[in-house]
């Protein structure tokens, strides 16, 4: 990325960022999120300050936070062009729910050649349930991966409601199956642990898991996760057999009873219209 770049003054975007390289792009998705929860916050600040005077904030002000979302875009368009280079990428924002901040973050973070299983990414993310770790030990997964990847679970929880959507559907079904298993006691044994290890001073919480249940919070937590997971299993097998040319092997999981019903990935292999954008925008970057 060059130094002499000004973000929101350069018609150049797509000479500038084809080429950027995973921490370029790590970087700028960070910088992303750090720009949009700074605006979002200084936007309140703004609107809590005209009240409290009963007068506009002024267009210099106004101007500024204008500015601010100028960056933004233009952090998007640069985060679009880094991932309209790679299959996954393109992929990834065929998902409804995923843009591509989103997607550029997943292939800035997951290097393929180091995750021969999703069970890999899983763990990565920090959502393998069965993860440990001791008092003073770095924890075993990235955190930036698991914030991206909650991101994710909460698009598609907010597009459950569209008919096209596809992991939002499997979110809401799975919260179906989650409340039903829980009505019928099958997460006792959850409860238990949870009261033994926990220190529960909310009444009502209490009184939940003493009955052998899970709160609702939990539950709907189970559904994104399940959604989540399943998306980078979908990720996981395009980013694998675009990188070695063979279908990926399935998740243990999968191979289990009860899992037999593999969903393959929507929109894989990429529609004539991706697959030409695509090599498109390998023979720029090339």
């Amino acid at each position: 990325m060059s130094s002499q770049v000004v973000l929101g003054r350069t018609p150049v975007l797509k000479d500038i960022f084809k080429g950027l390289s995973a921490p370029q792009a790590r970087w700028l998705v960070d910088f992303y999120y750090a720009v949009q929860d700074y605006r979002i916050q200084a936007t309140g600040q703004l609107r809590a300050l005209a009240q409290e005077a009963d007068i506009g904030v002024g267009e210099t002000f106004e101007g500024l936070a204008e500015r601010t979302k100028e960056i933004e875009n233009d952090c998007q368009k640069a985060l679009a062009i880094y991932s309209d280079g790679q299959a996954t990428g393109l992929w990834a924002k065929s998902i409804i729910g995923i843009g591509p901040v989103l997607a550029a973050g997943l292939m800035a973070h997951i290097d393929i050649e180091r995750s021969p299983t999703v069970g890999h990414i899983w763990s990565f993310a920090g959502l393998n349930p069965e993860m440990k770790w001791g008092k003073g030990e770095k924890r075993p997964y990235n955190a930036n991966l698991k914030v991206l990847c909650w991101k994710i679970g909460d698009s598609f929880v907010k597009q459950s409601g569209n008919e096209k959507d596809v992991y939002g559907h499997i979110y809401r079904e799975r919260k179906e199956l989650e409340v039903s298993r829980n009505e019928a006691g099958l997460f006792a044994d959850q409860a238990k642990i949870s009261l033994e290890t926990r220190n529960i001073r909310d009444k009502d919480l209490r009184a939940t898991y003493e009955a052998g249940r899970l709160p609702a919070g939990r539950l709907d937590l189970r559904a994104r996760r399940y959604a989540v997971k399943l998306f980078l299993a979908h990720y996981h097998h395009v980013a694998y057999e675009s990188h070695f040319n063979e279908p990926p092997p399935k998740p243990y999981i999968l191979t289990q009873p009860g899992h037999v019903h593999y969903l393959g990935p929507p929109q894989w292999p990429l529609p004539h219209k991706l697959q030409k954008k695509l090599e498109e925008a390998q023979k720029l970057n090339s």
